[in-house]
Formats: structure tokens, sequence, C-alpha cells
């Protein structure tokens, strides 16, 4: 009688465990999705500017962080697990890591976080990195431990099985791209005045078919709208597919409606929109919508929305300063870190 009593209780503690389990792996992959759909621009937008691979920015970022459900990052917005240094001048938190109550960096917003692992990884002692190729994420993590990035004698091995696990090589082909137009929009402004170059759109040496392209201060492709012009028409005339117009300038697509038909001189995008803007702020014009603003400035309504602490839907009143770059504060001004080094507050 006893037996079968203790194998039912047995069955019963194995199948709860199973459960809690399978629990515990679905929260974990729940965070690492979205962290990675948080952060991938950022670490693309990164890689671009100052060539580390964005797959090793990211697999940094979930690693030290723990997909940014550390203590370290809720505390500090600290991602990449960066410590004060003699050369640190802003804030700092204390944390237990190889020693109990080391100081490590703190940020008011986490893509300080990432611009700084950037800035850090600039270092001399990390120089011989930068003679790898740029997609050699595994001469990357391995360099990062020879370098003494960390203590864990298992870092290269955790780094470039997170790569390899969550696909992070497509958004090193992706910071490629972003090069590769950041390239040819410099090439394409070389004699220009630098006023020039910050503030007005230039026709490319490209085209299709009727189109001249034009690239949009942000760097971005677009060609304006003309009388007549339908999304599903422009598509076939641009050698595009249809959801690519939808999704890179954020117009909704339901099904069954007819094509999108463009107001005369609206831009449209022929690539995806930034995360970040070119200057710090843009100001609302009158009767604008967030849209709008997103289509003149050519950054995502997601990143307006996240670093301006705007609520999805609700109206914009006319001449407010909306942030670019950086996550304002509860005050509307721009981050301690960013006004420390000549950054307008607003």
């Amino acid at each position: 009688m006893l037996f079968p009593l203790l194998l039912g209780w047995m069955v019963i503690w194995m199948i709860l465990g199973c459960s809690f389990s399978l629990s515990a792996q679905q929260v974990r992959e729940g965070n690492r999705a979205a962290y990675l759909e948080q952060w991938k621009d950022e670490a693309v937008y990164q890689m671009a500017i100052h060539g580390i691979p964005a797959s090793i920015t990211l697999a940094q970022g979930i690693l030290e962080s723990g997909d940014g459900k550390s203590q370290l990052a809720a505390r500090s917005n600290n991602h990449f697990g960066i410590k004060c240094h003699s050369d640190w001048k802003g804030a700092t938190v204390r944390h237990d890591d190889d020693r109990k109550g080391e100081c490590f960096r703190a940020y008011d917003d986490a893509s300080q976080s990432f611009e700084d692992h950037s800035t850090f990884l600039k270092k001399t002692r990390y120089a011989g990195l930068f003679e790898l190729d740029i997609t050699d994420y595994k001469g990357w993590a391995k360099g990062l431990k020879k370098c003494g990035y960390a203590t864990n004698p298992k870092y290269d091995r955790l780094l470039i099985e997170l790569i390899e696990q969550n696909d992070l090589v497509a958004f090193d082909q992706e910071g490629l791209a972003l090069i590769a137009e950041r390239t040819a929009f410099s090439d394409n402004l070389a004699d220009a005045s630098e006023n020039e170059k910050r503030l007005t759109p230039k026709p490319s040496d490209d085209s299709r078919g009727d189109r001249a392209l034009q690239l949009s201060e942000n760097h971005i492709q677009f060609i304006l709208a003309q009388s007549g012009d339908r999304y599903d028409d422009l598509a076939l005339e641009l050698d595009l597919m249809p959801w690519q117009l939808y999704r890179y300038n954020e117009i909704e697509q339901k099904r069954g409606e007819t094509s999108y038909s463009p107001k005369v001189g609206e831009v449209i995008y022929l690539q995806p929109k930034r995360t970040r803007g070119i200057e710090l702020w843009i100001e609302t014009q009158e009767r604008e919508t967030l849209w709008e603003v997103s289509q003149r400035c050519g950054v995502k309504m997601a990143s307006l929305i996240r670093k301006n602490r705007l609520t999805p839907g609700s109206p914009l009143e006319t001449g407010v300063k909306l942030s670019l770059q950086w996550r304002i504060d509860d005050n509307g001004k721009l981050p301690g870190y960013v006004r420390m080094w000549g950054g307008s507050s607003g």
C-alpha cells in the first residue's frame, strides 16, 4: 500500500518539475526575444559607427545583463558589466562581483551603456580586435577573453554559443549594409559643405525607372510621391515587395483594403527608418502627427515614443522639441551623460 502511494507522489513531483522547467524556459526565451527586439538596432548602429560586430555587442549584452534583467542592469542601466576605472567621471553604483561592493558605471539610459561599451573597446588594450574582420565573431570573442574583458575562462565559448544559437550574425549583415549606405552617402556629398551635408537631402546617382532616388539627412533612400501613386504600383516600378514600402514607412496594411495612396510630395522611404536621428532634436509643426514627424526626420515611431516618453496615439502640441538620439528624463531634458559632453539640454 505504501509503495503505490510513494510512486504516485513521485509521478506528481516529476510532472510539476517538468512544468516548472518548461515555464522557466519559456520565460527565458521571452526575455531573450524582447531584449533582441529592443536593442538590435542599437547594436547595428554601433557597428556602423564604431566597427564592433553587432553580434558581439548583443551577445555581450545578453550575457552580462541576463537579457537586461540582472540587478546591475536594473539598478544602473549597465548592460556590459563595465567597472568604474580611474578615467570614469560619470555616475556609479556599488555591486558585488569578483569582490564585494565593487564600483560599476551607472547610466541614465541603457542606450548610453551601448555607446560607452563601444568607446570602452576603443582603448589600446583592445586595439588588436579591430584588426580582425568585422564579421569574425569567433575571433572577437576569443580576443575579448584574451584581453581580459571578463574573468570567466569560458567567456569566449559562451559568447560564440549565444551568437550561434540566436543567429546574431544576421545583425552583422545589417551592420554591413548600414556601413555601405553611410559610405555611399559620404562619397556622394564629399564636395559639399558641412552645412549641406547635415541639412540638405541630395539626389542619388541611382535611379529606378523614371524616379530619381534621394538620400535623406538620416542616410535613407527615398522618393517623393507623385500624383496618382499607389504603393502596389510603386513596388512593381521600384522592384520592391509591397510589404517593404508599408513596413519602411510604417503604414498599416489592412487585408482587403485598396493600396495606400500617398499625398503628392509625401516622403516614401525605400529603406528602413533609423532608431536615432542626425540632429539632437526636432520641433513639431502645427497639427503634425507623430507619423508625420517620423517621416520628416527618418526615425521610427517606436523610437520617438521611447526616447520622448510618449504614449502611443497621444496628440502632439505644436512647437514641442522631440529628442532624436537620447531618451529624455522626467523633466524633458537630455541625460546628464550627454549634457556633460556638450549636448544641448533642450
